[in-house]
């Protein structure tokens, strides 16, 4: 019997080839299922010059997607992980994550420079605030300055000689086949990914249990365990502020490690906290990380109203 599956996604290339990633998955297991996907302009699509952590909104390029999906006018909805708000609207839900692609940062320079040895002064983009206090951290003498567009786009910004160098996911380069114009790969233990990076989210209506059950084999439960680790300590620290926080999920040894980092926007000062704890529970470690944190004096680097409670 054929069903009809109805996919949204946005209409950036990378949003195209990680949707066909989902859909090529779902058609070898299921051959008569019929797949129409939908490109769905968000308001981070519209508003190019926008820089995305200053929206009011941190759904920017989702909102006008769920909106399909509640409407009923989409079955499913394929996002960057990295690009949900911690709180997910009523009526829908994460119906899988799929294994996660790697999750570091990567730099991208002209002439292929390393970061060490880029010369004092030069200007490095990144619209991430993450980012920036990270790697002033690192290198206090580089000029960061915000930069926008898709990952050509930045990648042209670069060539054209506008920056120096840019900071970009792996995973993104890595699907888009664009392995060649990294010039390294930051470790861990230098910058710390946005929450989610790397990973995919299939979200479906709430009370669709036909289309959850079709997507649930799609899940892997260690990404998944991971990154709830990570959503949970974003959440419980005020998710959504334009503050560079984030936190890094992985099992280790059967173990859920999460690494914390919460850090002052010039980089002057990082706090930085590993947790551990199973991976039935990944509310644990989001707790531990969160508690530790604020008992280093996060509540000087966060924003007033971002505070949360101390005890909660």
């Amino acid at each position: 019997m054929t069903r009809r599956l109805v996919v949204g996604t946005r209409g950036s290339a990378l949003a195209r080839i990680q949707t066909g990633l989902i859909t090529e998955t779902l058609q070898r297991a299921h051959p008569n299922l019929h797949i129409e996907i939908r490109k769905i302009k968000t308001l981070g699509d519209k508003n190019p010059a926008m820089p995305s952590h200053q929206a009011e909104n941190p759904g920017i390029f989702v909102k006008e997607i769920e909106d399909h999906l509640l409407r009923g006018e989409i079955d499913l909805a394929v996002h960057s992980l990295k690009d949900l708000p911690t709180e997910m609207p009523p009526g829908t839900r994460i119906a899988a994550i799929p294994p996660r692609e790697d999750p570091r940062d990567v730099l991208v320079s002209r002439g292929r420079i390393r970061f060490e040895q880029l010369p004092s002064g030069a200007v490095l983009g990144t619209g991430s605030p993450r980012r920036k206090a990270q790697l002033l951290a690192a290198r206090s003498d580089l000029d960061i300055q915000p930069i926008r567009g898709t990952v050509d786009t930045r990648l042209r910004k670069v060539e054209e000689g506008q920056y120096d160098a840019t900071v970009l996911a792996a995973a993104g380069l890595h699907r888009l086949g664009r392995h060649n114009v990294i010039t390294q790969y930051f470790p861990l233990e230098m910058i710390l990914p946005e929450v989610g990076q790397g990973a995919l989210a299939l979200e479906v209506r709430a009370d669709d249990s036909a289309t959850l059950a079709l997507l649930r084999p799609l899940n892997d439960p260690a990404t998944e365990a991971a990154i709830s680790a990570e959503r949970a300590f974003l959440k419980r620290m005020g998710g959504g502020c334009s503050v560079p926080i984030t936190a890094y999920g992985r099992i280790e040894n059967g173990q859920l490690v999460l690494d914390a980092l919460l850090a002052a926007a010039d980089g002057s000062r990082i706090l930085r906290y590993r947790a551990r704890g199973r991976l039935e529970d990944p509310e644990g470690p989001a707790q531990e990380a969160a508690r530790a944190l604020m008992e280093m004096g996060a509540t000087e680097l966060l924003a007033p109203e971002r505070i949360p409670l101390t005890n909660a």
